[in-house]
C-alpha cells in the first residue's frame, strides 16, 4: 500500500465558478491526475456571467428578459456537466433553446382542417390586425380627443367600423367575449326578472360551459318554453307577463336536431313581440357579418337585426376573423342601457383588442374568410406539389381529398371539400414536436395535413 501523502503534497485546485473542487495528489501519479482534470467535463463549464455577457446572449436578454435567458444558460451548463455537450457549443445551444418571444405561447401550423380551432386560438389574425395591435401597444388616443385635449369616447373608430359593416344596427358595444355579452344583457335586462328561452336552446357550448347556468348566475329567472324538439309562437306569447325582462333566442351552433322539430324564426318572433315592450335578443354566435353562400344555414348579424331582433350578440374571433371579443349591436336605447350598467366596466376590452377589431373590419380579407373562400382545385394543386416534394425526398407522401370543418361551434353539419397530404401515422407525433409544431390529424392508418386551414405561405 502506498504511503499516505502529507498535507504539503496535496493541493486544492478550483475550477471556474460553479465547478466542483478537485484535490490532486502530488506524487508519481500526478500525470494521471492531471489527465483526470483535463477530461472531467465539470471543469470546462463556462461561467454564467461569462455566457450572459456574450453579445448574442446579451441581445437575447434585451429581447426576452434576463430571467428567461439565465434559465436557458443554466440548462445548458447542466448538459455540459453531464458530458452531453461541449463547452464550445454553449452559446449556440442556449440560442437554440430560447423561444421566439417572452411568452410561452408557440406559433403552430394548423393542418387539422378545422378553420376556427378553439385549442389553437380560433381564427388567426390578419397581418393588418397584428400590425394594429403592435401600434396600439404603446400610448394611444383610445380615450382622448386630440383636437380638444378632452376625454373622448373609448374605441370610437372600432365601433364606427362595426356599424359600417352592419348597417341595420343603430349602436354597438364590445366586451371581452360572447359569453360576457350574454352575461351583460342578462344582468341589465333580466336581473330579478324572467328571461324567456326555448328548451331546445339551453345549450352547452364546450368545456362544461352551459348557457342556462350563466343566465341563472346573473340573478335572472329562466322561463323555459316549448319542448326539446318543438317550440311555437304561442309558447312564447303565453310566457309573457309584467316580469318578463327579455326573450332570448340562442343559435344552437354546435349541434342539429332533426326529425319532428319546430322552431320560431326571428322575424315571426319579432312580430309576436311587437307592441309588448319586451326586447328580443338573438345570440347568433359565430360573428358572420352578412349572409355567406358557403354557409347558407349560418345566421348573420345584418339579417338577424333586419328581421326584427332588438339586440344581436356574436363573437369577434370566429367567422368575423378578428380578436377574441363579444359584440352587441342593435337598438341605441338598449345599447346605451348596457353601456351605463356597472358590469360593463368589468367586461370592456383593451386598446389592442379595439385596434385589432377595427383593422379586421376595415382591412384586407382576414385569413378565416380566405380559408372559407378557398378554391378546391387550388387546394388539390397545393397538396400534389407538397406530396411530390416529400416523395422526392424519400417520404411516403401522397395527395388525397379530405373534408374540412368550420369549427368553433359553427356549421356542425356543413363539411367543406378540401385536399390534404397523406403521411404515415408516426408523422403525427413527430410533426407536433417540431419547430414550429405542425398539427394534423390521424384518419385510419394515415396522418393527414389538411391545407384548407393552412395559408399557402406556410406550405
Amino acid at each position: 500500500m502506498a504511503p499516505a501523502a502529507s498535507k504539503a503534497d496535496v493541493t486544492e485546485q478550483l475550477g471556474q465558478a460553479g465547478s466542483i473542487p478537485v484535490r490532486l495528489r502530488q506524487s508519481s501519479r500526478s500525470a494521471y491526475a492531471a489527465d483526470v482534470v483535463i477530461t472531467d467535463p465539470r471543469r470546462s463549464v463556462p461561467r454564467t456571467d461569462a455566457l450572459l455577457a456574450d453579445p448574442a446572449l446579451a441581445a437575447a436578454t434585451e429581447r426576452l428578459g434576463r430571467a428567461l435567458v439565465k434559465r436557458a444558460v443554466q440548462d445548458v451548463q447542466e448538459r455540459i456537466r453531464a458530458g452531453e455537450l461541449g463547452a464550445d457549443g454553449a452559446v449556440a445551444a442556449v440560442l437554440a433553446s430560447l423561444p421566439p418571444t417572452a411568452s410561452a405561447l408557440r406559433p403552430v401550423l394548423n393542418a387539422t382542417g378545422v378553420l376556427v380551432h378553439t385549442n389553437l386560438g380560433r381564427s388567426p389574425l390578419s397581418a393588418a390586425a397584428v400590425a394594429a395591435m403592435a401600434a396600439a401597444g404603446g400610448t394611444t388616443d383610445v380615450e382622448l380627443d386630440l383636437a380638444t385635449g378632452r376625454r373622448g369616447p373609448r374605441g370610437e373608430a372600432a365601433i364606427d367600423a362595426l356599424l359600417d359593416a352592419v348597417p341595420a344596427a343603430e349602436a354597438a358595444i364590445v366586451v371581452n367575449n360572447c359569453a360576457a355579452a350574454l352575461a351583460l344583457v342578462a344582468t341589465a335586462l333580466g336581473q330579478g326578472r324572467e328571461l324567456v328561452l326555448a328548451r331546445g336552446e339551453l345549450v352547452e357550448i364546450g368545456d362544461g360551459f352551459r348557457i342556462p347556468d350563466l343566465l341563472a348566475s346573473t340573478g335572472a329567472r329562466l322561463r323555459e318554453v316549448g319542448t326539446t324538439n318543438r317550440v311555437t309562437v304561442d309558447d312564447y306569447r303565453d310566457a309573457l307577463h309584467e316580469q318578463t325582462g327579455a326573450v332570448l333566442k340562442v343559435h344552437p351552433s354546435n349541434f342539429v336536431v332533426r326529425g319532428f322539430t319546430t322552431s320560431v324564426p326571428v322575424h315571426e318572433l319579432a312580430a309576436a313581440l311587437s307592441g309588448t315592450g319586451v326586447p328580443l335578443v338573438a345570440d347568433v354566435g359565430s360573428g358572420l357579418l352578412a349572409p355567406d353562400p358557403v354557409l347558407p344555414d349560418e345566421p348573420d348579424l345584418q339579417s338577424t337585426l333586419a328581421a326584427g331582433a332588438d339586440l344581436v350578440l356574436a363573437s369577434g374571433d370566429k367567422l368575423l376573423g378578428g380578436p377574441q371579443a363579444g359584440l352587441v349591436l342593435g337598438r341605441a336605447d338598449l345599447v346605451q342601457r348596457l353601456r351605463r350598467h356597472p358590469l360593463y366596466r368589468a367586461l370592456r376590452v383593451d386598446k389592442t383588442t379595439l385596434a385589432a377589431l377595427e383593422a379586421t373590419l376595415r382591412g384586407p380579407l382576414p385569413p378565416v374568410r380566405a380559408m372559407l373562400a378557398a378554391d378546391v382545385a387550388g387546394l388539390r394543386n397545393r397538396a400534389r406539389a407538397l406530396a411530390d416534394r416529400l416523395a422526392a425526398a424519400g417520404v411516403d407522401a401522397r395527395a388525397t381529398d379530405s373534408e374540412a370543418r368550420v369549427g368553433g361551434g359553427g356549421a356542425p353539419e356543413h363539411p367543406l371539400p378540401s385536399a390534404a397530404v397523406s403521411l404515415p401515422p408516426s408523422f403525427a407525433d413527430a410533426l407536433r414536436a417540431g419547430r414550429p409544431p405542425v398539427v394534423g390529424y390521424v384518419d385510419g392508418h394515415r396522418t393527414l395535413l389538411d391545407l384548407r386551414s393552412l395559408p399557402p405561405t406556410d406550405d
